[in-house]
């Protein structure tokens, strides 16, 4: 992380519902561990740099260095488990781990701090909306039951933004004292409008996000829940298609990821197999004609080696193709990159005079629809103990993420102030060149 970015002037500030002063229900499980570690020091920070000479460059006192609050158990709470009520959402597109986390929020809560009254709202923000007659439905041990054996999630989902005063009418209605909503950035910014109706209501409702995002776009985390999944579903997609590739007379596999914005599926995946010979992501721009854009490159790869394999990630090449508007959630509608390059491949080999076997594969949706691996199952269910404790303790406006290994809570406002992106000059990228052989800039 680049210290240009200005860090050292953002508000690292978790806000608070009000002083805890209810003994934590997990007393007898936490000081039972032979550590002096057992709660969370509310004094204790987890720096946002991780090299000396990071911190050194700011040349600030390390109370004034960037950092996050942990995350993790209090000794005290705000709020009374006889007294709370929870509600679950979950927002936007679908991503693996969605039911995890669903569960690790349920059970945490009934069996550690002992809230009974947890209702599930249905079909995303629509969902707290009256004129979508959308039911809640009650969330329990026994319902959450191995929900996190499947993908997708047991409350459904929507993209777009509602009134954020319905919606707090809607769990004012209810009697919601703690709300976690499952989602992207998006979905955080429309809980940040909750939040903002909350505190003009003088209410004492802690709103908590899990963040969501399967292209791992969201600043401030390490990861994302439900990346690794993903990259690993997708790697096997980058093998078949070189498998197909390389059983033809010049063969090429091109294969479409998930990436609208962000290019780690694609380079993730690509590295996991390492049989991709061209990786294109949003981030670093490229041509297709002349003698140093892509389809020179491929041609002369195909003419060499007898196959090529070509990964895309769907936002990459968009300056090529025409905008198509926005969606539900106010995202800018991507133009089909995989198609337009399929079309382009077959018709420049067909003007070179070459023949050419061309298999397009596109997992997308299949694999955004599947279950948790494990890394991810596990990775979920501590975001969500993560998540119940940050908002038993009256923490609000946050989302609960990783940093340096470590579980944090990071401002809402943090978590869509910008886009978590590759970079062309990190060693992630490097790491693509090195193992595809493409050149650094095509074009």
């Amino acid at each position: 992380m680049e210290l240009s970015e200005g860090t050292e002037d953002r508000d690292f500030s978790v806000a608070s519902l009000g002083a805890c002063r209810i003994d934590s229900p997990l007393a007898p499980l936490v000081e039972a561990r032979r550590t002096t570690e057992a709660y969370v020091d509310e004094g204790d920070r987890v720096l946002f740099d991780d090299t000396i000479s990071m911190v050194a460059a700011r040349g600030l006192p390390i109370e004034r260095l960037p950092s996050f609050e942990p995350g993790g158990p209090r000794r005290r709470i705000y709020f009374d488990p006889a007294k709370t009520r929870v509600a679950i959402v979950t927002c936007g597109g679908l991503c693996p781990g969605l039911n995890d986390v669903i569960r690790g929020l349920v059970l945490e809560l009934t069996e550690h701090y002992g809230v009974r009254r947890i209702v599930g709202i249905r079909n995303g923000y629509q969902g707290f909306i009256a004129k979508y007659g959308r039911d809640v439905v009650d969330l329990t041990p026994d319902a959450v039951a191995g929900i996190n054996e499947h993908g997708g999630t047991i409350l459904g989902t929507s993209r777009g933004q509602q009134d954020p005063e319905e919606i707090v009418d809607c769990l004012e209605r209810l009697g919601i004292t703690m709300l976690f909503v499952i989602g992207g950035d998006g979905s955080m910014r429309g809980a940040i409008g909750i939040g903002r109706v909350v505190g003009e209501r003088g209410l004492k409702i802690s709103v908590v996000g899990v963040p969501k995002t399967i292209d791992n776009d969201i600043p401030f985390i390490n990861q994302s829940f439900g990346f690794q999944t993903a990259f690993s579903r997708a790697a096997e997609s980058i093998r078949t298609a070189h498998v197909e590739a390389r059983t033809v007379p010049n063969g090429v596999g091109l294969v479409r990821l998930m990436g609208r914005h962000s290019g780690f599926i694609a380079c993730y995946a690509a590295l996991a197999k390492n049989d991709a010979d061209f990786v294109l992501i949003p981030e670093v721009p490229f041509t297709l004609t002349g003698t140093n854009g892509l389809l020179a490159h491929l041609r002369k790869r195909v003419v060499e080696r007898g196959h090529a394999v070509v990964v895309v990630a769907e936002g990459a090449g968009q300056e090529l193709l025409n905008p198509e508007g926005t969606d539900a959630s106010g995202n800018q509608k991507l133009s089909d990159v995989g198609v337009y390059l399929r079309h382009r491949i077959v018709e420049d080999f067909e003007e070179a005079g070459l023949e050419i076997n061309l298999k397009y594969i596109d997992p997308s949706y299949t694999i955004r629809s599947v279950p948790a691996n494990p890394y991810d199952s596990v990775y979920c269910l501590r975001l969500a103990h993560t998540a119940v404790h940050a908002a038993m303790a009256g923490r609000t406006e946050m989302v609960v993420g990783r940093w340096h290994g470590r579980f944090v809570h990071v401002p809402m406002r943090l978590a869509v102030s910008r886009r978590n992106q590759v970079d062309p000059d990190g060693d992630l990228w490097m790491s693509v060149l090195e193992a595809t052989g493409q050149p650094a800039r095509l074009g």
